[in-house]
């Protein structure tokens, strides 16, 4: 039997389609509440400030990530110790498979060609007038730069975006989308069990060398198809959203824009502040490994805890006017890419490809002018499912 919650309590649906849609004045109410609230609907807890959210994120061995980071206690218990849902140190073994290839070190021998990928790109998008920049720039930059540098096959990296858009839906609630996103996410395991393999991957790239590592013993070979999630499900969806929310952002504040045209030493900057401002991934959980205390709340043992990233971006208490987009204010203790030992393995890669986006945008575009933006409904993701604008040419 779940304890009577000592902290506030609040009946709202988290993972409702309006509140996904813009989950930001829900955010403020639960904020408003206290540090730590208690989801009635959902029977767990939620942290919704900035000091709470990062306190937990480094400490995983209080919030542990290895009985899953959804909300359905039924699919958690489907973890598969891939590197999102595991703690050291089984998550040591696997992010050392990683490493080598997505340090920023590592990807220097890369720049060139996502920065010529984002130009041509963005050139032949300016040479229309009018485009998605959710479905004609950031999907298919993003997907075919990745799956090229992992070696994936051509069969199938079409499927790749929607399947990893449904499979982020199982870390909600058993609700309808969780549901639906069941199959997107069997898809895509059976994808890197069958698909993306030896023999199929191109040789030398980074899909070839988790399979190395599990030859070598450095990683158990049956784990390999569950490491190769990394890429083709979280190295994929995340950034797509990024650089759309960019365009998006960009379109609804063009002083902003005219700012970043002025003095493009501030893309670094600004790109930290598109991934404050609309977090690509809004919320993940942990469980408690013991009874443990937080900003004075009493939390038992094996309780389940949502963070909520988005929130935690946006919170007053961290960031004056928070829900300002300040392209200056360079907010490098952001959250989007988590923190401790889960922060985003592929974190320096994203950077990369959101600061080519901009650089190509801000040489070749004058002005962005949105023409209809609208956003994903999904358990995890914050992103525009459509971002139409019209550019005129620098």
């Amino acid at each position: 039997m779940v304890p009577a919650p000592t902290c506030p309590i609040s009946n709202v649906d988290l993972w409702a389609d309006e509140v996904v849609e813009n989950p930001y004045p829900i955010y403020e109410d639960l904020r408003s509440l206290g540090p730590v609230v208690w989801l009635s609907q959902v029977g767990a807890y939620v942290l919704p400030r900035y000091a709470e959210v990062r306190a937990a994120l480094q400490d995983h061995e209080t919030f542990s990530s290895a009985q899953g980071v959804g909300m359905d206690p039924g699919y958690n218990g489907r973890s598969n110790n891939g590197i999102l849902t595991s703690d050291p140190p089984v998550h040591d073994s696997r992010r050392r498979v990683l490493n080598p290839q997505l340090v920023p070190r590592a990807l220097v021998q890369y720049e060139e060609l996502i920065h010529t990928r984002a130009d041509d790109m963005v050139e032949a998008l300016v040479a229309q007038g009018t485009f998605d920049a959710a479905s004609q720039l950031a999907q298919p930059y993003s997907v075919e730069l990745v799956a090229d540098l992992v070696g994936l096959p051509a069969e199938g990296r079409e499927h790749l975006l929607r399947r990893a858009e449904a499979a982020f839906n199982t870390f909600g609630p058993a609700n309808e989308k969780m549901v639906g996103g069941i199959s997107g996410l069997r898809e895509l395991f059976e994808y890197c069990q069958r698909v993306a393999v030896p023999g199929r991957l191109e040789p030398g790239r980074w899909g070839e060398q988790i399979y190395d590592a599990g030859t070598r013993g450095d990683l158990e070979p049956e784990a390999c198809p569950g490491l190769m999630l990394s890429y083709v499900w979280a190295g994929m969806d995340t950034t797509v959203n990024a650089i759309a929310s960019s365009v998006a952002l960009f379109a609804k504040h063009p002083d902003q824009w005219d700012a970043l045209r002025a003095d493009p030493a501030l893309i670094p900057s600004a790109f930290n502040e598109v991934l404050r401002m609309e977090t690509p991934v809004q919320r993940f959980s942990r469980c408690t490994t013991k009874p443990t205390t937080v900003a004075g709340f009493d939390i038992e043992q094996g309780a389940r805890i949502a963070l909520l990233f988005g929130s935690a971006n946006r919170d007053p208490l961290h960031y004056d006017e928070p829900d300002r987009f300040d392209i200056t204010r360079n907010p490098v203790d952001h959250l989007s890419f988590g923190r401790g030992v889960h922060r985003c393995v592929g974190a320096p890669l994203a950077l990369l490809e959101g600061h080519a986006v901009l650089e190509a945008l801000v040489r070749k575009v004058e002005r962005i002018d949105p023409l209809e933006i609208t956003w994903r409904r999904n358990n995890a993701l914050q992103g525009p499912k459509t971002c139409v604008v019209r550019v005129v040419a620098a």
